[in-house]
């Protein structure tokens, strides 16, 4: 989380709100990053997408369809997924000027009708100094089909949000994320200077998650983003992670689904304290324990 370097013993543990408080606001709105901030979130998180115009803007879907009503303003320009046979609204086929004419926050709850999906440079403008950000660049093998360098992109618009300069005072006020190791090598020459994690999913582990595994994700991360899962009993592997200088973020801490535990805060305090986690994703932000 920007401190790699500190003994993990006395690291301040941290909130990182999942697509925003996005429990109590529909995802990635300013709805959900206010709420965030109210809550008391160290980091808001932004998943990151392009438009066809090269613009990056907050969405977690490559496709616009579960979080907005595109089916109903542009009923006629979806492309079929052939693996799947569904008709799907990729983002990277409309314009910013598309994108903002859609409702993005009626399908989670009728009050927030009217929500827009926000720029990245939106995001930032609003989170300000009150918060960290922690965008993801998803799915970055999509834009190089089309020629198109996450990585690259991000770099310049981090540039010209002031970002790369308050990372080299204040590192906690920038960390990125994704599950693609090829971008995150990218930005580990790019931008070094920024901290990385290095997100994982269940079947990612008998890979990643061995003293060599970990040793090759510190030559281009600085932290590992793991499904809780992977790391569920198991706090000898997150004080190897540290002993190779990374940081380890778990996800994702849902109310709606604390598993055995009592309660969400329960969970989250089973994976700081017992496990040793430094942060984790939560879409309850406000249940953090403290």
């Amino acid at each position: 989380m920007g401190a790699a370097g500190q003994d993990p013993a006395t690291r301040p543990k941290q909130a990182v709100a999942h697509r925003g408080a996005s429990a109590y606001a529909p995802e990635h709105t300013v709805a959900a990053y206010r709420l965030a901030i109210e809550q008391g979130a160290d980091y808001v998180e932004q998943d990151l997408a392009i438009t066809r115009d090269g613009i990056l803007i907050c969405l977690h879907d490559d496709s616009l369809e579960r979080t907005t009503n595109i089916e109903q303003v542009f009923p006629t320009r979806s492309t079929v997924d052939p693996q799947r046979g569904a008709h799907r609204w990729l983002a990277a086929d409309f314009t910013l000027e598309e994108i903002k004419r859609l409702d993005a926050g009626s399908w989670f709850d009728p009050r927030f009708a009217g929500e827009r999906v926000p720029t990245w440079e939106e995001a930032v403008e609003l989170v300000g100094t009150k918060a960290g950000v922690y965008p993801e660049l998803k799915t970055p093998v999509l834009y190089r089909e089309r020629g198109l360098d996450m990585a690259a992109s991000f770099v310049a618009s981090a540039k010209k949000l002031g970002l790369l300069v308050s990372a080299t005072t204040n590192p906690s006020r920038l960390v990125v994320q994704s599950f693609d190791a090829q971008v995150l090598q990218d930005l580990s020459r790019l931008i070094p200077g920024v901290p990385r994690t290095f997100l994982l999913e269940a079947t990612d582990g008998p890979r990643w998650l061995t003293p060599d595994g970990l040793r090759s994700i510190a030559m281009f991360a600085t932290g590992i983003g793991p499904t809780k899962s992977l790391l569920d009993g198991r706090a000898d592997l997150v004080r190897l992670a540290h002993e190779t200088g990374l940081t380890v973020t778990p996800y994702t801490f849902r109310s709606s689904s604390p598993g055995r535990f009592r309660d969400v805060r329960e969970e989250m305090r089973y994976f700081l304290q017992d496990i040793g986690a430094d942060a984790l994703f939560t879409d309850n932000p406000d249940l953090f324990p403290r």
